[in-house]
């Protein structure tokens, strides 16, 4: 491919923080026109890589090349004057904004030079920017009325309006169906033949051959290799193994483990509006796979078991006997635990330290007359950070400095620490990589094998086949189907979550 297509190229990248080598000799290039799938496994060094593309890190070492000239990006805002724009998880709007005035934020059309907004005109063009990568989205439209990828769309329209030339999507899929996924892909089509080049991270390795021109995987801060993703086709298993470093025979180590007592049954939970007349079991040794489409209920049946939500009628018994669940605490004592689909917001204190995580929802069990000494507060944490393989420096770490496959297992830790014999996982193994969600896998394999039973809710159907001993699916707030191991396919547990039978 000639160099004139060239459009940046980061050499020999460095980045240092205190006591970690984040980027050892990266690099990294990229084409007009060109979807670069950027590979690795948490903590490999990816995000870091990004932030010193888009400006928010200056390395400390390397050169970063823009359309053939050196330059130094010294913020985010200087990297977006020269083109460069990024399209994060967590998007960067104003809910109570409309559409427009989000795309204009910060560089507001004015009317003759004076200080006075140009709303008409500023409507106008975004509806044109819209309209550019087919976004069918009304820019009058708050942007609280708009659904996740409708979001996604306008922070895309944002970065378009700014006449970007690199566009940087960071997980873009996680929290997709699969027909919005289309439509995203349709739109990255069209940035493509406009020659914008993309940088597209992604854990799914499925959608490399459907999106991607070439792929680069990273590991452990540094430049493994790039390949080029000929008529859709990227060999995988070999990808997994840049990764990873080796080979990973077995990516759903699911354990065949004889199915015990009953130990969780909920009858009748609704909520109007949302859940009709949900019932289902759970046995000791048993993973209960919940499938179905974003929007189906699944995350609102889990919170509403666990007592996060309010229900209208709900009746629970565990180990046989019927119990209250009004909030949270009541799940606790019960043996029942939430590894929620957000675990950033929802199941983890970011500005708090590994150890007071894990602890927090059984430190009432391990004081002394209310005193928590901290010997027995270091005790408990220690031991499952050695169990779960938890990478990092200590037990005081912060927990917003661990990758994402690591906060994973903390989460897990801390239902651990408690005894919980009744886990939902909500999403389990949602944007960590290859290697991490086998890990997980397995420790959910170590905490059947010893008695507990699993909830798992997931919306990857190669996981939810895999590993669940039985599926159940839903489909507009209500049980639509169960599937046996057996019997479930791809195909039946689509059919059930449109409506089929």
């Amino acid at each position: 491919m000639p160099d004139n297509d060239i459009i940046l190229e980061m050499r020999n990248i460095t980045k240092r923080f205190p006591g970690v080598l984040a980027l050892d000799k990266a690099r990294l290039t990229l084409r007009k026109g060109r979807v670069h799938v950027l590979l690795g496994e948490n903590g490999a060094g990816k995000s870091t890589l990004i932030k010193t593309i888009t400006g928010a890190y200056v390395p400390d070492e390397g050169e970063i090349l823009l359309e053939g000239r050196p330059v130094k990006l010294d913020n985010p805002i200087h990297a977006r004057q020269m083109g460069i724009s990024a399209v994060y998880q967590e998007f960067n709007l104003i809910n109570d904004l409309d559409v427009a005035r989000n795309i204009f934020l910060g560089k507001e059309m004015t009317i003759g030079g004076s200080f006075v907004m140009n709303s008409r005109a500023m409507y106008s063009k975004s509806g044109e920017y819209l309209d550019k990568i087919g976004a069918k989205i009304d820019p009058h439209t708050l942007v609280r009325n708009l659904g996740i990828a409708a979001q996604q769309m306008v922070e895309i329209t944002k970065a378009i309006s700014t006449d970007c030339k690199i566009l940087i999507l960071d997980e873009p899929t996680a929290v997709l169906t699969e027909q919005e996924i289309e439509r995203l892909f349709e739109t990255v089509n069209i940035l493509k033949a406009r020659g914008v080049a993309i940088v597209f991270i992604s854990h799914r390795l499925d959608e490399i051959g459907r999106i991607g021109d070439e792929v680069t995987v990273m590991r452990d801060g540094a430049y493994v290799d790039t390949l080029p993703v000929e008529n859709g086709y990227v060999d995988i298993d070999h990808l997994v193994k840049l990764m990873v470093g080796r080979e990973i025979a077995d990516k759903f180590p699911k354990e065949e483990l004889p199915v015990g007592e009953e130990i969780l049954k909920v009858e009748n939970l609704s909520r109007e509006g949302v859940l009709k007349n949900i019932s289902l079991t759970l046995r000791a040794g048993e993973i209960l796979g919940i499938g179905g489409l974003v929007g189906a209920g699944r995350t609102e049946m889990a919170k509403a078991v666990f007592g996060f939500d309010k229900a209208d009628t709900k009746r629970v018994y565990v180990f046989g006997k019927e119990v209250s669940i009004r909030r949270p605490r009541d799940a606790i004592k019960y043996g029942i635990g939430l590894a929620p689909e957000d675990r950033k917001a929802e199941g983890l204190n970011l500005g708090m330290s590994v150890m007071n995580n894990v602890i927090m929802a059984c430190a009432d069990k391990m004081s002394r007359f209310g005193i928590l000494s901290r010997k027995r507060r270091a005790k408990v944490p220690e031991g499952l950070v050695k169990k779960l393989r938890i990478a990092t420096p200590s037990i005081h770490q912060y927990v917003q400095n661990l990758s994402g496959g690591n906060q994973q297992k903390v989460v897990l830790a801390k239902w651990l620490a408690v005894g919980s014999r009744i886990v939902i996982f909500d999403e389990p193994t949602r944007g960590i990589d290859v290697g991490a969600k086998v890990e997980v896998y397995q420790l959910m394999n170590n905490m059947v094998r010893e008695g507990a039973g699993i909830i798992m809710i997931s919306s990857e159907l190669p996981e939810l086949l895999a590993m669940s001993d039985r599926i159940l699916v839903m489909h507009e707030g209500q049980i639509s189907g169960e599937l046996t191991r057996q019997e479930a396919t791809q195909e039946k547990i689509l059919r059930l979550a449109a409506g089929g039978i």
